[in-house]
């Protein structure tokens, strides 16, 4: 009988889905007190649940080694942040093998935690499928990593750890990749909390990778001014070529001055021949959809005529967020288009290919979806 081979989840009808708060009241469920090992039997840890925030998290936890003398009294209390515990659910699908470790990257230092956790609960199984390994023109099955199985028609008992034997094989070879520069951020070198971080950075990722997706379709970007000095790699924001520093000075605006000023803090717009305004687009992250679409709607009601798309970049976990606050009765006069942060990365990463040349604005249409639809 020949192996299964799992596609990646695009590909596969939709099946049964999981929530983050599926994943926190599973846990949840677990016995407090108990010491819990990892499963990777080489990590000689222990693992205490402390407290569990409900209903999607955070899960605090206490990690402490016996082996080296250590104990729960003196562990450190850390988290598995609800942000991590939203992008494992996300990714999650009844009988398909995931491996926490390529879907949060290096991100969280506590992923092993919510892989052993969820290995404890019923509908957690964890197995090594095979991992198909292209040698030249052809191609092997290799011993598999440790993946997790959320199989909930077959629970396992709960408090113990499940190996499901498979012959299912995982292809790890990504069909398009993205490469970001890192970030300099002199800002928030004082930042309280790596999380504070990352979410700057990812921000300055996507308006990177947005100004650059503008030369494929013959524009210049603006750049929010607060943004323009950041540097990502060997480039300051407001110092790419195809960046403008001031909207004062374009032709598009010199009847309206005050909508210049009021586009100020826009995150990007792109801007075409001095007389064309392809799109408007705010990055929303951790801050409400809600500035965002209110800064679009302060500078459209400075630029009467303008015709533009006013699209909302963001996660695409916040697509649901996303639509509920474009079809308020405040913002219904944007139709406001939402563009997620995927679809960026798969722009961006046909630029750097050379793919993206010369794109009418009907090719960035088929990224964005219509909250209104």
């Amino acid at each position: 009988m020949l192996p299964l081979t799992v596609w990646h989840a695009a590909y596969l009808p939709s099946s049964m889905r999981i929530t983050p708060e599926n994943l926190v009241a599973s846990i949840a469920s677990l016995p407090r007190g108990k010491a819990y090992n990892y499963i990777n039997p080489k990590n000689r840890g222990l693992i205490l649940i402390d407290s569990i925030v409900t209903p999607s998290g955070p899960i605090y936890i206490k990690r402490y080694d016996p082996t080296k003398g250590q104990g729960p009294a003196e562990a450190k209390r850390d988290s598995i942040s609800s942000e991590m515990i939203q992008r494992v659910a996300l990714a999650i699908r009844e009988g398909l093998p995931i491996n926490i470790d390529r879907i949060v990257g290096a991100s969280y230092n506590t992923r092993s935690v919510l892989e052993s956790l969820l290995a404890y609960t019923p509908a957690f199984h964890y197995c090594y499928p095979g991992r198909i390994e292209v040698i030249a023109s052809s191609s092997a099955v290799a011993k598999g990593h440790k993946h997790l199985l959320w199989l909930p028609n077959a629970p396992h008992r709960e408090g113990i750890i499940s190996l499901k034997e498979t012959k299912m094989v995982i292809s790890e070879l990504p069909t398009q990749q993205a490469v970001y520069e890192a970030i300099t951020l002199p800002e928030l070198a004082t930042a309280t909390t790596e999380v504070e971080i990352e979410a700057r950075r990812l921000h300055i990722r996507i308006q990177y990778a947005l100004t650059k997706i503008a030369c494929g379709f013959k524009c210049r970007a603006y750049v929010a001014k607060n943004d323009q000095g950041v540097q990502v790699g060997s480039e300051v924001l407001g110092n790419l070529p195809n960046v403008v520093r001031d909207l004062s000075a374009e032709n598009l605006f010199t009847a309206f001055p005050d909508a210049a000023v009021s586009a100020s803090l826009i995150d990007i717009m792109w801007l075409r021949n001095g007389r064309f305004m392809p799109a408007v687009i705010e990055v929303e992250h951790t801050t409400g959809v809600t500035s965002g679409l209110s800064r679009m709607l302060n500078f459209k009601n400075r630029f009467i005529k303008i015709e533009t798309r006013f699209v909302i970049a963001a996660p695409d976990e916040d697509k649901d967020k996303v639509f509920t606050e474009c079809n308020k009765e405040q913002f219904m006069d944007l139709k406001a288009k939402f563009l997620p942060f995927s679809a960026v990365h798969e722009l961006y990463s046909l630029k750097q290919r050379g793919r993206l040349k010369n794109c009418e604005d009907q090719f960035f249409d088929n990224f964005l979806l219509d909250p209104a639809a």
